[in-house]
């Protein structure tokens, strides 16, 4: 991980391996069922077609992203999904918020709990440091295949919705208003430049710098984050 913890989350998710390619499906049909309570046409719901998008880019079957839409607009039946986000100090006094998508709500918060706890860490308020934003992230192949002027692009994103630009080792991030995500997003595709991800994230607004021990503890929460069946994201202020 770099300033940004989703560069290897990103990573992680396209190259999920095939045992645990059945629990990645059932989360990423439950965001795509959540985004379709709004409306089932991804045309007119931007956070459909994200999440439609995120899935096909594990090569989810086109019958799993059809079943979600259906149950999120009411046609498929099944268990209600429910969205609920926690928030706590995990390793090192780092900073976690934790989303949740799960058709039972108190499984959910037992076992959250239990991840903080057995990570040295525990539930408590940490909302106060994150800042609710849109971010867009390019890779830094695609960034590269697009042959912009860097100077350039910054002040044509800032005209299309963009708050700020930053160009790491992984690539660029953009960050916008939650209400210009969409915007952004669009004025990229007819640019033709390629995205890793679409989302409105907490953003910390003060970072956690880590010494090599404590990383170490912080990636093995993140994992066992990850491995939750209902635990969909997660968003912190570790700067790694």
């Amino acid at each position: 991980m770099s300033g940004h913890s989703k560069w290897a989350t990103t990573k992680r998710a396209k190259a999920v391996v095939d045992a645990k390619r059945g629990a990645v499906f059932t989360k990423l049909s439950n965001v795509i069922t959540i985004a379709a309570r709004k409306g089932g046409d991804p045309t007119m719901n931007f956070a459909l077609a994200q999440a439609i998008e995120q899935a096909r880019a594990v090569n989810m079957p086109k019958d799993n992203i059809e079943r979600a839409i259906k149950r999120g607009t009411g046609e498929g039946g099944g268990q209600t999904i429910e969205e609920l986000v926690y928030e706590g100090h995990g390793p090192a006094q780092s900073q976690f918020i934790v989303k949740v998508l799960t058709d039972n709500k108190n499984r959910a918060a037992s076992n959250v709990r239990h991840l903080f706890s057995k990570h040295n860490g525990a539930l408590g308020t940490v909302l106060w440091n994150f800042n609710h934003k849109g971010v867009i992230l390019i890779s830094e192949e695609a960034w590269l295949a697009s042959k912009q002027s860097f100077d350039d692009f910054v002040l044509e994103s800032i005209d299309n919705g963009a708050d700020d630009i930053i160009h790491e080792e992984n690539g660029v991030i953009i960050y916008t208003k939650p209400e210009d995500l969409m915007k952004a997003k669009h004025w990229l595709e007819a640019k033709k430049i390629n995205t890793e991800s679409a989302d409105i994230e907490y953003v910390a607004k003060e970072k956690l710098k880590l010494n090599d021990s404590d990383k170490e503890k912080i990636e093995s929460f993140i994992e066992a984050l990850e491995d939750d069946e209902d635990v969909s994201d997660y968003y912190t202020n570790v700067e790694m």
